[in-house]
Order: structure tokens, then sequence, then C-alpha cells
């Protein structure tokens, strides 16, 4: 993203840089806030973007590393209102909301079991250069009944902030695999 430092702060400028199709931004985190704006149109690529992302802000030929922090839509038109960054520092430990993804196949789903994902994001305590665009968790060897908490995820250079005993994902038992297990055990 490319910005321009704001040369008079309040409400008139404000208004003002939202007719022109720009929104007003406030990025802190190392030292002073730096006010400035941003056109409404380079917002799309991180709002809709699922996976975590880290932006490199260029304000009067400086760049600067942040991620998004809050963001203020207007209530009618939804459009951008205002944007709230914080600057990353490479020693300073940041928290984010990260996806949470399955591999391989379940042998309870196999069974006719149905999997839930009952977080479908984590909170992540991390410095930048450890965050993790996804939590994986391997499903192959889940039956029906069993389930997976935030305590069974290994972490490699980042905490996990939900409560431990948290269930993130449970393979469901349905009619199929009720009915399969009654065939089995009369055979």
């Amino acid at each position: 993203m490319s910005g321009a430092l704001r040369e008079h702060v309040g409400k008139k400028d404000a208004k003002a840089l939202r007719r022109d199709a720009k929104v007003p931004c406030v990025m802190y985190g190392k030292g002073e806030q730096i006010m400035f704006s941003v056109p409404q149109t380079q917002f799309a690529r991180i709002i809709f973007n699922p996976e975590p992302c880290f932006v490199e802000i260029e304000i009067n030929g400086t760049k600067h590393s942040a991620m998004l922090k809050d963001i203020e839509y207007h209530p009618v038109t939804e459009i951008v209102y205002h944007a709230d960054f914080y600057e990353l520092s490479d020693d300073k430990p940041i928290v984010m909301s990260i996806p949470v993804h399955t591999t391989g196949t379940s042998v309870g789903v196999m069974k006719g079991g149905k999997m839930a994902i009952k977080q479908k994001r984590l909170n992540v305590k991390s410095l930048p250069a450890n965050m993790p665009n996804e939590i994986l968790i391997d499903i192959t060897n889940l039956d029906i009944a069993q389930r997976v908490k935030v305590q069974d995820i290994e972490t490699n250079n980042y905490d996990i902030l939900n409560p431990k005993s948290n269930e993130v994902l449970v393979i469901n038992s349905t009619r199929q695999s009720a009915t399969a297990e009654t065939e089995a055990a009369a055979e």
C-alpha cells in the first residue's frame, strides 16, 4: 500500500479525504503515531483475504511493515471509513487470529462419521517472523467420537492463546455410521 501523510487532522480533513475516495488512517506501535491516508481501492486486497497478512505501507518514501489492527466501516454504504495499523517490530510479539485447516482423511469419516470444526480460527501469539499462515491439523487417525483440543496441537515458535481444553474439531457419529456399527456387531 502507498499512502500520504495527512497535513491536518480533524473531522473536516477526514470528510474531505473520504470525498476524494481516500481513507484516513493511523499507524502506531513504534514511538509516535503516524497519521496518513490511503486510496480506498487499496483496501480490497487485505480486507477480503481470509489469510492473516502483513502490509507494507510506503508513506512519503519510507516503508513500514504493519498489520491491520482495526477497521471502521460506514454504517450504510459499508465503505472503509477509518483504519488503524500496528507497526511491526522484529523483537515484539503480536497476536493474530489464524485459520484452522485439516489434512488427510479421517478413519471416522470413512466409516460414515461427519467432521465438525468447532473453532475455525485460533488466536496465536508470536514474533512476526514466526507467525504461521494456518494451523494445520492431521486428522488421518481420528475415529468416530474422537476430538482434537487446543492442547493437542503442536506449536512451533508460537503460542495458542485459546483455553487448552477448548475443542477445535470432532468426528461425530451419524445414522449411517451407527447402522454400520450395529450391523458389524450383529455379524
